[in-house]
């Protein structure tokens, strides 16, 4: 049974994947099955085993837009190590504490079953995927070692034995609240459900029209759907008409069958579910595209010249959106867009840069796994400079220190500026 699974991954990986391409050669499957073979002819190979097996051919694609993972269940539970660290220098910071209570936010890990943090850099150049520190994602190293060395704030070390716990809920967060008299934070985790980023706007209209400043955090947003934030446009661009392209984001959809068929049973169901109207339409819209095409391979579902006349309002006047690395696929777009407005200042680091293959579709085996993976590819692949730096840049880079643990500098950034432009 395992073997089937990872031979159709593999095929859709070969034909169905956006990028396959550009990385043709890139795989050796061949190592993989062996692994399975061999493990499967001695009954050894769990079903976290598998997952892990092909979470690992994957990596040869160097794409983190995908993901092969367990269907979450009674049976089938999702793990983590409870904490989540960021890289400066040559340690790990702690900068969440989650069901780890052993660990405090701030405390550094120097070595992992003696290893040291950059010798681990070099160890895991695969998994980490990145040439910046601040920018690397440590989950799937540290769930491999068994032993962190600690280092808290005094410098104090100490060995911890690391566990696994059961992975918390993700809890969503979408919130309007007032930092000061002239300013509002809107805090957006995701762009999953439009209808409820469509009331939350609507429920703080009266502040939106009359506020002179507006802070949009997005460093932590996992994506959805770039209709989710279609109530926002009016908020984020002046009242004087304007004309803005998306010719960065001009791309093509691999119309296989099996892209065909994933991504229109899935919008079906979504269609359903959404209340909004123009939402609603725009889908049935880019259903009846994916029908149009099916079979055709690589094709534009629209011009590559559109451009879009946007207007907005008067207020909020200055609108500062912080971003981060956390920050990815819609929330990638997200950011762009908002640069393209005049009274939009981004601060922060880099987005997450992960739509150079996107419009994931996912194909399910029974209910034990799930496999998301791009069906669209950015027509600029073709001209852009290999080796530049992925994701939006923002308009203040704020590098990550361990300061950020301590305090919002990001947030005092935002407020120092916003204070400025008030008193000119």
């Amino acid at each position: 049974m395992y073997l089937e699974i990872f031979d159709e991954v593999v095929d859709i990986m070969q034909h169905d994947y956006a990028g396959y391409i550009d990385k043709k050669g890139w795989d050796d499957p061949e190592k993989y099955r062996n692994i399975i073979r061999g493990l499967e002819k001695d009954n050894g190979l769990t079903a976290d085993q598998f997952v892990e097996i092909v979470q690992d051919y994957l990596l040869d694609f160097k794409d983190p837009h995908m993901g092969f993972n367990l269907i979450k269940s009674e049976q089938q539970k999702e793990y983590s190590n409870g904490f989540r660290v960021r890289r400066f220098e040559d340690k790990l910071y702690v900068t969440k504490v989650g069901k780890e209570e052993r660990f405090l936010l701030g405390d550094a890990i120097v070595s992992l079953d003696n290893i040291p943090v950059l010798d681990l850099v070099q160890l895991h150049k695969r998994e980490l995927m990145e040439k910046k520190a601040e920018r690397e994602d440590w989950r799937k190293v540290i769930s491999k070692y068994r032993v962190a060395e600690v280092m808290d704030k005094k410098g104090t070390s100490r060995l911890v034995e690391l566990k696994r716990y059961e992975k918390e809920e993700y809890r969503p967060i979408h919130t309007i609240s007032r930092i000061d008299a002239n300013t509002l934070c809107m805090t957006l985790t995701d762009f999953f459900d439009v209808d409820t980023i469509t009331k939350l706007v609507e429920e703080h209209k009266n502040e939106l029209t009359q506020t002179d400043n507006l802070i949009i955090d997005v460093r932590v947003n996992y994506g959805g759907s770039t209709f989710a934030y279609h109530s926002l446009v009016n908020y984020l661009f002046p009242s004087q008409p304007m004309m803005i392209n998306y010719k960065d984001y001009a791309m093509k959809f691999n119309c296989t069958t099996r892209n065909a068929e994933s991504t229109i049973r899935s919008l079906s169901e979504t269609i359903k579910q959404i209340k909004d109207e123009k939402t609603r339409n725009n889908l049935v819209l880019f259903k009846q595209a994916w029908e149009e095409h099916i079979g055709k391979g690589f094709v534009a579902f629209d011009s590559n010249d559109d451009e879009v006349e946007v207007y907005g309002d008067e207020y909020p006047r200055n609108i500062i959106v912080l971003s981060d690395n956390y920050c990815g696929s819609a929330g990638d777009i997200f950011v762009y867009f908002c640069k393209k407005s005049p009274k939009v200042s981004v601060i922060g680091r880099p987005t997450m840069g992960v739509n150079d293959y996107s419009n994931l579709t996912e194909i399910t085996w029974g209910n034990q796994f799930k496999f998301g993976y791009p069906t669209s590819r950015l027509d600029q692949l073709d001209k852009r400079d290999p080796f530049a730096e992925p994701g939006i840049k923002p308009d203040v880079y704020m590098p990550w220190t361990p300061e950020h643990i301590e305090k919002d500098v990001d947030m005092e950034e935002a407020l120092r500026i916003l204070h400025s432009k008030a008193t000119v």
